[in-house]
């Protein structure tokens, strides 16, 4: 009997929990699966297993649990920040004719700005029927937005159990599973507007029962903690104002225990999740810190954020300024700008501002190789079966070669403007575009499974 129960434990753990995407960038936040028999080659009309429309635009990542994917939209126009919107490859013009506006092309609020709905909708996995959709009304106060993106960039996050919602407004929502509210709160009226520059971007996790928001942003900039089951806060650290961040945080194993990393404009800190109070901080101040840390083996990776922008490594469990005690090597520029970085197999892959690549040593940040992959690159890349996917807001998803020899071994052009980072579940790629969500690989592969 006890090895039937180890079995069957060992199966139920395996079976379920293999296809589970609960958050951006999977159940580790690392951007890594341990699927296997993944799709290498697509287009729009091959190896597509289905496509649904969306029921607005939005920038903002599938999520997967069980059966069920998970995707946020906005309908309406939202107001855009006046004059020019930079653009990512400016330096690149060929590049540059390529990037385009959320959902093709930028539409001025009209009086209507205003009457805006968040919508929140789910997908079956095996075949991309929409189970359910659940909306609410926007309120303000209002942000002033970059044209690529709108009010749906935060991805959600699910427990299983409830799918949590948050929005550009600050508008937030526990649900079910099947789509009833099980409370909502709105943290851009109830704490601070939610006015950073160009819009909110930052996604929720949680951490054994809290769900835990970064606010950075000019009026106020804080770490909220409610407590998931009723959203009531728990705690909520003050880290002054005019901050920006644009990041979604980590949380990491330190020797004294779990810390919750922070990027911003700043610099980068770690807080005690259970209680936010902050443990350590390091590095100078950066303009716009957008990707995320990744952690692989007792040590922190991270690319800052902005042009030219350093990556670099670190060891968590310091006290007070730790950049002399535990940065364990610093690589100047060459960073990316946006998308977060990925760790695989010993090795370091990010992309720069016009689709540089470049691997690195994680020992040592030293230089693998570097290719042109010629795209502009928001999402961030994922990891698994041997394979790194780059998303290219030009509409290909570009499929590397793990290791220490630069091998493009696919480009795969769907036609669709792509800014949201990939899920990966049962043997399957979910994209998402401005309007439409795509699972890539065979209808109803499951794949392996993996550690």
């Amino acid at each position: 009997m006890r090895v039937a129960l180890v079995t069957l434990s060992v199966l139920l753990a395996a079976a379920p929990l293999a296809a589970n995407w609960p958050q951006w960038r999977g159940p580790s936040g690392l951007g890594v699966s341990g699927e296997s028999a993944l799709p290498t080659t697509w287009s729009a009309r091959e190896n597509v297993a289905w496509s649904a429309p969306l029921g607005g635009l939005g920038s903002s990542s599938p999520i997967i649990w069980g059966d069920q994917v998970f995707v946020t939209s906005q309908a309406g126009r939202a107001r855009l920040k006046a004059g020019s919107h930079p653009m990512l490859a400016r330096d690149d013009a060929a590049l540059v004719a390529r990037e385009r506006p959320i959902g093709g092309q930028r539409e001025e609020a009209g009086p209507d700005a205003d009457r805006i709905a968040l919508i929140v909708e789910s997908f079956n996995r095996a075949d991309g029927r929409r189970l359910w959709e659940f909306r609410i009304d926007a309120q303000g106060p209002f942000p002033d937005l970059h044209e690529k993106h709108n009010l749906a960039t935060p991805t959600p996050v699910t427990d299983g159990e409830r799918l949590f919602v948050w929005f550009g407004t600050g508008q937030l929502a526990a649900l079910d599973m099947r789509g009833g509210v099980v409370w909502t709160k709105h943290l851009g009226q109830e704490h601070s507007p939610f006015d950073v520059n160009w819009g909110h971007g930052s996604s929720p996790i949680l951490y054994k029962d809290l769900l835990i928001l970064l606010c950075d942003h000019q009026s106020a900039s804080s770490l909220v903690a409610l407590e998931a089951r009723t959203g009531q806060l728990r705690w909520k650290a003050d880290r002054g104002k005019a901050r920006a961040s644009y990041s979604t945080p980590l949380i990491v194993p330190g020797p004294n225990g779990d810390e919750l990393v922070v990027n911003s404009s700043e610099r980068i800190d770690a807080y005690d999740p259970a209680s936010g109070k902050l443990l350590w901080h390091a590095e100078a101040p950066v303009q716009t810190p957008i990707p995320s840390p990744v952690f692989h083996d007792g040590v922190i990776y991270m690319t800052r954020g902005y042009r030219n922008s350093p990556y670099l490594a670190l060891r968590p469990g310091g006290r007070g300024d730790v950049a002399a005690s535990h940065i364990l090597w610093r690589a100047p520029g060459g960073g990316s700008y946006v998308s977060s970085l990925v760790h695989y197999d010993g090795l370091l892959y990010l992309t720069n501002d016009v689709g540089v690549l470049t691997c690195a040593d994680a020992r040592t940040g030293e230089r693998v190789w570097q290719m042109r992959l010629d795209g502009v690159f928001f999402a961030s890349p994922v990891a698994a079966d041997g394979k790194i996917y780059f998303v290219s807001q030009t509409g290909e998803t570009i499929v590397v070669k793990a290791g220490r020899e630069a091998a493009i071994l696919s480009r795969n052009d769907l036609g669709e403007r792509l800014v949201a980072s990939p899920a990966i579940s049962g043997g399957q790629i979910l994209l998402r575009s401005d309007a439409r969500l795509f699972a890539v690989g065979t209808r109803g592969a499951r794949g392996s499974s993996g550690s």
